[in-house]
C-alpha cells in the first residue's frame, strides 16, 4: 500500500487535489482516506459520498493536528491495509506551520494557493522544506509574472522540490503528479515509520494551560523581547 500525505494551509485547495488523486487511482487501488482537523471536517462525508471509498476523520482539538496525525497514522495504516487498500491519502489540516506531517515512506504535497501572495512560502518553511512536491492551485487568478514570482519563493526555500502548477477543480496539470505517485514505493515495513523532521523542540507551559502574561511567569521554553531574532529553526 501507498502512502500519501497531503498538507497545506487552509482553503489551499488540499481536498480538490486529493479528489483528482482518488479519480486517478481508485480505478485500479483501492482508495482509503484520512482526515485530521481541529474542530470540525466534512471531506471524509463528501468523499466517501462521491467516490464510495471508506474514509475516516480524527479531531485534534487540543493538540497541534500533525502532532495528532503522526499519533494515530499507525492505526490508520493497519485500518486501511485490513480493508486491502492500495493508497492511504491523509489529509492534514496545516495549520502549524512550524510543525509537518510527512513521514518516511510517504509520499508528501504540499498544496499552495497562488493568491496567497509572492511570500508566502517563506512563512512555511517545514512545510514545504520537507515535502516531495509542491502542488500551487488557483493559479488561473493571478498574472504571469505573479506565477514565475511564487515559483522562484518556492525554489528559495527547496531549490529542487518539484513544482507543479494548477487548476485542481478541473485537474489540469497534475499529470507529472499522477507519474509520481504511481512511481513511489510502496510502504516496505510500517514499524520503521518515522516523522521526516524535526519536531519542535518542546511544549512551553502555555501549551499546558498557563494564562499569565510576560515570560516572568513562565519557565522551560521562554523567549524575552529582546531575543525574539534568536530562534530554532530546525529543518
Amino acid at each position: 500500500m501507498k502512502l500519501v500525505i497531503v498538507a497545506g494551509p487552509p482553503s489551499a485547495g488540499k481536498t480538490a487535489v486529493i479528489r483528482q488523486i482518488i479519480r486517478k487511482f481508485n480505478k485500479t487501488d483501492k482508495t482509503a482516506f484520512l482526515k485530521i482537523d481541529v474542530v470540525r471536517a466534512f471531506e471524509d462525508e463528501e468523499l466517501h459520498e462521491e467516490f464510495g471509498i471508506p474514509t475516516k476523520k480524527v479531531y485534534s482539538g487540543d493538540l497541534c493536528p500533525d502532532h495528532m496525525g503522526i499519533m494515530v497514522l499507525r492505526d490508520a495504516i493497519k485500518w486501511a491495509e485490513d480493508l486491502k487498500a492500495g493508497i492511504l491519502i491523509v489529509e492534514s489540516a496545516g495549520l502549524c506551520l512550524r510543525c509537518t506531517p510527512y513521514t518516511t515512506q510517504a509520499y508528501g504535497i504540499a498544496v499552495l494557493p497562488a493568491v496567497s501572495g509572492s511570500n508566502a512560502p517563506l512563512k512555511m518553511a517545514p512545510l514545504i522544506a520537507l515535502a516531495d512536491s509542491a502542488v500551487v492551485t488557483k493559479t488561473a487568478l493571478i498574472s504571469q509574472a505573479e506565477k514565475e514570482v511564487f515559483r522562484e519563493c518556492i525554489h528559495s526555500v527547496v531549490p529542487a522540490i518539484d513544482i507543479i502548477e494548477t487548476n485542481a477543480v478541473q485537474g489540469t496539470g497534475l499529470r507529472y503528479l499522477m507519474q509520481a505517485i504511481a512511481k513511489h514505493p510502496a510502504i516496505s515495513d510500517a514499524d520503521t515509520i518515522t516523522l521526516r523532521g524535526t519536531p519542535p523542540l518542546g511544549v512551553c507551559t502555555i501549551c499546558i494551560g498557563k494564562k499569565e502574561i510576560g515570560w516572568q511567569h513562565h519557565f522551560g521554553v521562554i523567549r524575552p523581547l529582546e531575543e525574539a531574532d534568536n530562534i530554532y529553526r530546525g529543518d
